[in-house]
């Protein structure tokens, strides 16, 4: 089976979305990936985000960002 990919950049998790790669690394399902750089720059300075198999998803809190996550993966399934 193949998982969905989330993928993080380090410099939004220096800035809040650190929670929500601590609450989607606990999902098996998922494969969540840190990277130095997403080249998102305008997006990761104005707000959380991360790309969920290469969309860009977006919150306002980490726990937003995780519930848009969700969202996003069962309006957007892959098979």
């Amino acid at each position: 089976m193949i998982k969905p990919i989330i993928e993080f950049c380090v410099s939004n998790l220096a800035s809040g979305s650190q929670k929500a790669l601590e609450i989607l690394e606990k999902d098996y399902d998922l494969d969540v990936i840190e990277y130095g750089c997403l080249g998102y720059c305008g997006k990761c300075a104005s707000t959380l985000f991360a790309l969920v198999n290469g969309d860009a998803v977006t919150g306002e809190t980490p726990e937003e960002l995780v519930e848009n996550i969700y969202q996003y993966l069962e309006d957007n399934p892959m098979f």
